[in-house]
């Protein structure tokens, strides 16, 4: 076996390895247990939040959720195409479909297909995205922590570590994280954690 396939197969097995973990694990109910209720919701509450508890089984590993949260976040986007915080989901559950294949060129596709709706959500992002919020989180940081978690996840051959680490950063300095909620907060820090180990 050549240098070029052998380097696809084993990027492709990390790929699959390293994409279980492709945002953050954020909560829609406060540390009282009160819900949140959003200010303003990038689709309706309720079909967001299925399609958020599908991709939460599905980051937790679930394989059989990847399907219907990419499909459902597909479906939202058909409403509101460019809400950044669709596409950052809709990005982060394309990628994770790299999991459900073995052949390194899918995994590779669902990667790079992933990236570029992860892109637009990030290009997408105005300043009135930094007051806008969801479930008590602003748009923009929720949106940023996504593809920051998404882009730290994969292998180095995709050349988003820096960037995925940029981004946490500035969620992180971000001055309107202290009011987010304590589950956002925690996923925050968690994913930083994770980096620094």
């Amino acid at each position: 076996m050549s240098r070029r396939p052998l380097f696809l197969l084993l990027a492709a097995i990390k790929l699959s390895v390293l994409v279980a973990m492709t945002a953050p694990a954020v909560s829609a109910v406060s540390a009282d247990g009160a819900a949140n209720a959003p200010v303003v919701a990038p689709a309706t509450a309720t079909d967001f939040d299925q399609a958020a508890a599908a991709f939460a089984r599905a980051r937790d590993g679930d394989r059989t959720a990847i399907a219907p949260a990419r499909a459902q976040f597909t479906a939202l986007l058909q409403t509101r195409p460019d809400d950044p915080l669709l596409l950052a989901y809709a990005g982060a559950a394309t990628a994770m479909q790299a999991r459900t294949t073995w052949l390194p060129w899918k995994k590779i596709g669902h990667a790079e297909d992933g990236l570029a709706l992860i892109d637009r959500a990030l290009a997408r992002l105005t300043p009135a995205h930094d007051v806008e919020l969801h479930h008590g989180v602003p748009v923009a940081l929720e949106t940023r922590l996504t593809a920051a978690a998404t882009f730290l996840a994969l292998p180095a051959m995709f050349h988003r570590g820096e960037r995925g680490r940029r981004l946490l950063e500035q969620v992180q300095r971000d001055p309107a994280l202290a009011a987010t909620p304590a589950a956002f907060r925690e996923a925050v820090q968690r994913l930083a954690a994770k980096e620094a180990a």
